[in-house]
């Protein structure tokens, strides 16, 4: 392997190639050092669904939506609540540059490298319930033609090409354990040589050493991903005081790779490190029956009408509804004793709002099959939900509710569930769908997503009773809380340069993607609009990568 190179860039996912891909464009040379192999290339953004937030695009005006960078920067700032100084200096300036760049060119740049999206736009996190709240007011979710895949695709293929060139070394198994610091400046990276793996992608590797290494350039750029597969560190930053007592067991969305290593040798190497207490984790996780990784748990995205009980039975109280807030579902769910919570559908529910994330979960967006696509009409025929359905280990069905209680206690006798109770919270809710209007507050908002004409195509099914037999049986879903996203991470001024503790600049150090909080040291502030981190990986990478080609060679 050559030691001669412009750049270091630690980690290969997207913003590493995002950022790799706007250096070779300029010409200059990148080792690109990954402690994985590289059937892991694209990392965290392979395995999602593919989401980007835009604003104000064609496909939004098309189905109706007015939206604005104003509605959108303010929707953020809301949902953000930025309230450290330091720490949330150019984490806000982060924010407002990256709102302008998904009403900018995000779509345009993109697309000019042949990306494709579909023309529905979803709606995620709507919202606590008051304007000045956190959420998006309008939809602004839009699906990526070929999901996370396509996405890395289009930045891996041209990297690769430039490897071809000699523009790009690839450094495969080779963890970095220190940065290099010499004169106050960022020189190389040091670190050790694991033992060859072929494991296939997201598949534990061994940490097993057989050499050292050490690289020398004019920049070294960290995009190495945040620590949600490491339950230790998540524990250790879990923020009690906000989200209540860290649960006492969790699944894993993301592999056991993503462990935040990168966050204390960068730390340690002098950086400004922040806002690690900012977690954006879900509390609707299901258990892969297939596992790839140790508790592995896939993200579960029940449309609007499912009745979400905790673990002793109780309804969650507004505006705890699916598809409305996620960190105060959490923290909901936290705070009561217990590591689940439970949906209770109906089969009418299951058809149209059964939905998992993931681009494994999504054959048809992932392999651009249309014929797979119509079966998003009813959900339970497409394979992947069907497999869980039947093979999924959180997922009972009967046919009337006490059956449906019983087998629901079954699967945690150490949390039963009293079935008067649960009675109780069915009929009360059965007896507000009568009318067109209604006090029920989970089913106003079912009526206003249902005003959205795709929500209401493709995500929901009309209001009926849980207890009404012709829309049966009855489904129960045991979700439990499951790790994904860090917010906080290495802080950087808006050029993705790294910032030392006292606010000065750390010559020759960059960090972008999700180490880097997206950008800032916290782009999201406390809680994120969902279909902003791979963007947040795209824009901090692009930043990072004009940059440095600008500031060496």
């Amino acid at each position: 392997m050559s030691d001669v190179a412009d750049v270091i860039v630690v980690g290969a996912g997207l913003a590493g190639l995002v950022a790799t891909y706007e250096l070779t464009r300029a010409g200059r040379r990148v080792h690109v050092v990954e402690q994985e192999n590289e059937a892991n290339l694209g990392g965290q953004a392979h395995w999602s669904q593919g989401g980007l937030f835009l604003v104000g695009s064609p496909e939004q005006r098309r189905v109706g939506i007015e939206d604005s960078p104003e509605l959108a920067l303010s929707d953020w700032l809301a949902s953000a609540g930025f309230d450290r100084g330091p720490e949330d200096r150019w984490a806000r300036a982060w924010a407002e540059a990256y709102v302008h760049f998904a009403a900018g060119d995000k779509r345009s740049y993109l697309m000019g490298r042949g990306l494709s999206l579909l023309p529905l736009v979803g709606w995620h996190e709507r919202g606590e319930g008051a304007a000045t709240g956190p959420g998006n007011s309008v939809p602004r979710f839009h699906y990526t033609w070929g999901t996370g895949p396509e996405l890395v695709r289009i930045f891996r293929d041209p990297v690769l090409d430039a490897a071809a060139r000699g523009l790009v070394t690839f450094a495969y198994r080779h963890r970095v354990d220190e940065v290099v610091v010499e004169g106050g400046a960022a020189v190389g990276v040091r670190g050790a040589v694991l033992v060859p793996s072929d494991e296939p992608r997201g598949v534990p590797s061994s940490r097993q050493e057989v050499g050292a290494f050490e690289l020398r350039a004019q920049a070294v750029l960290v995009t190495s991903g945040g620590l949600g597969g490491n339950h230790d560190l998540v524990r250790a930053h879990w923020p009690t005081d906000r989200l209540g007592p860290a649960p006492r067991s969790m699944l894993s969305g993301v592999p056991a790779h993503v462990d935040g290593r990168m966050l204390g040798i960068t730390g340690r190497a002098g950086a400004s490190v922040v806002n690690l207490d900012r977690m954006w984790h879900y509390s609707t996780g299901l258990r892969n029956h297939s596992p790839v990784w140790p508790r592995h748990g896939v993200h579960f995205l029940p449309g609007p009408s499912p009745l979400w009980l905790d673990a002793t039975g109780r309804r969650l109280p507004p505006p705890l509804f699916p598809g409305h807030t996620e960190l105060a579902a959490l923290r909901h769910v936290a705070t009561s004793g217990h590591p689940h919570s439970w949906l209770i559908m109906t089969k009418s529910m299951v058809d149209k709002e059964f939905d998992l994330s993931g681009s494994e979960q999504n054959p048809d967006l992932t392999g651009k099959n249309c014929a797979l696509l119509v079966l998003r009409a009813r959900k339970s025929l497409m394979p992947t939900v069907r497999a869980f359905l039947e093979r999924g280990p959180d997922i009972v069905v009967r046919p009337t509710l006490p059956e449906l209680v019983g087998a629901m206690n079954a699967l945690t006798p150490e949390a039963p569930l009293d079935p008067a109770r649960v009675e109780r919270e069915v009929v009360a809710r059965d007896l507000q769908v009568r009318n067109d209007y209604s006090k029920d507050m989970q089913l106003m908002s079912l009526r206003n997503v249902r005003a959205y004409l795709p929500e209401r195509i493709t995500r929901t099914s009309g209001p009926h009773r849980v207890l009404d037999p012709a829309r049966g049986p009855l489904f129960a879903i045991r979700l439990h809380v499951l790790t994904r996203k860090t917010l906080g991470g290495v802080q950087t001024n808006l050029d993705s340069q790294v910032v030392r503790r006292d606010g000065t600049v750390f010559d020759g150090l960059y960090a972008a993607g999700e180490v880097a909080g997206f950008g800032g040291g916290g782009v999201h502030g406390h809680h994120a609009l969902e279909g902003t981190f791979l963007g947040g990986c795209i824009f901090s990478g692009r930043t990072a990568g004009r940059v440095i080609a600008r500031e060496v060679g």
